[in-house]
């Protein structure tokens, strides 16, 4: 009886709007009442993250909420991934709340251990008590190299930025290291290369390993890379998945436009925007929120992937 006086008397103040028996009411908010809002600072790893869809798509349910969402006018690779040149940088910004993309361990647990709201996308984030959010790839991977090894390949190396590799390998690439080695594989830094996390120093990586006996297959981190890497192959004649193998562990809305399909790790990108406008609202309204999200991944064999080419592999 409480309940329905309560109800009654929001009808009657026009916030909730009947919609006959036994049918939910409407909740039409005043117009005098307004939605908190925070004032939000996107860190991204590398300044060209800020053209990755699922970023955008993230500014913008974030902007569409009533948050005042802008990337940030420096990077993680711009910061050097430095605590305290990252310290400086969000001391110095008017931000309330903060989205670290890719973040490194000891830059995350700085957050946290700061107090400052933090929705962590991706990076280190294993044991770091802030809200996050990450694709759960690693039954993916599993999937790719066994396929890849049913195709004959043996020579498979992942390229993975710098983040993901130092100073230990992440988890997705130590489960990748540990699927090679259950496949009697042998692994070591040419599975995980080390590389600078530039355009120059991707050349350089792509040059020694083509050199002499080539990969088979290449497992490449986010969709610039990959064209990266396919547009240096094709220029030396060098095609997939004829010579080699090329998959990209995420997901972009141009693979679709590509003859052969582009073999990926498929996961839905609106969903990390969907948990962060969450967890913006709920720090808005003083509601603490550091959930741990994860995605579910598949993976998309599309045409790029083939058997491993016999001989030595194609060199440059």
């Amino acid at each position: 009886m409480t309940v329905e006086a309560a109800l009654t008397h929001l009808e009657n103040e026009g916030i909730l709007i009947p919609q006959g028996v036994g049918r939910r009411r409407l909740i039409k908010l005043p117009n005098s009442m307004s939605t908190p809002s925070l004032r939000i600072g996107i860190l991204l790893y590398s300044p060209e993250d800020s053209k990755i869809y699922y970023n955008v798509d993230l500014q913008y349910r974030l902007l569409n909420a009533g948050h005042a969402a802008s990337f940030a006018s420096k990077t993680l690779v711009d910061l050097g991934m430095d605590t305290r040149k990252v310290a400086r940088f969000v001391e110095n910004s008017p931000a309330d709340a903060w989205v670290v993309s890719s973040g490194s361990r000891e830059v995350l647990e700085w957050f946290a251990e700061h107090h400052l709201p933090t929705f962590a996308l991706a990076g280190r984030r294993h044991g770091v008590r802030i809200a996050s959010i990450s694709p759960r790839k690693a039954p993916a991977m599993r999937v790719l190299v066994r396929r890849l090894v049913e195709l004959g390949h043996r020579r498979i190396v992942m390229l993975a930025h710098e983040v993901r590799r130092k100073p230990l390998p992440g988890l997705f690439e130590r489960l990748f290291l540990e699927e090679l080695a259950a496949h009697d594989i042998q692994t070591g830094a040419f599975n995980l290369p080390d590389w600078t996390d530039t355009a120059e120093g991707l050349q350089k990586l792509l040059d020694s390993l083509f050199q002499h006996t080539a990969p088979t297959a290449l497992i490449i981190e986010e969709a610039y890379t990959f064209i990266a890497v396919q547009h240096y192959l094709a220029k030396r004649g060098i095609l997939a998945p004829r010579d080699v193998s090329l998959i990209c562990d995420d997901p972009d809305p141009a693979f679709a436009w590509c003859r052969p399909k582009i073999a990926h790790i498929y996961w839905d990108g609106a969903q990390i925007a969907r948990r962060a406008v969450r967890w913006a609202d709920n720090v808005a309204r003083g509601k603490e929120d550091r959930r741990r999200s994860f995605l579910k991944a598949t993976l998309f064999e599309g045409g790029t992937i083939g058997p491993a080419p016999k001989g030595r592999g194609m060199t440059v």
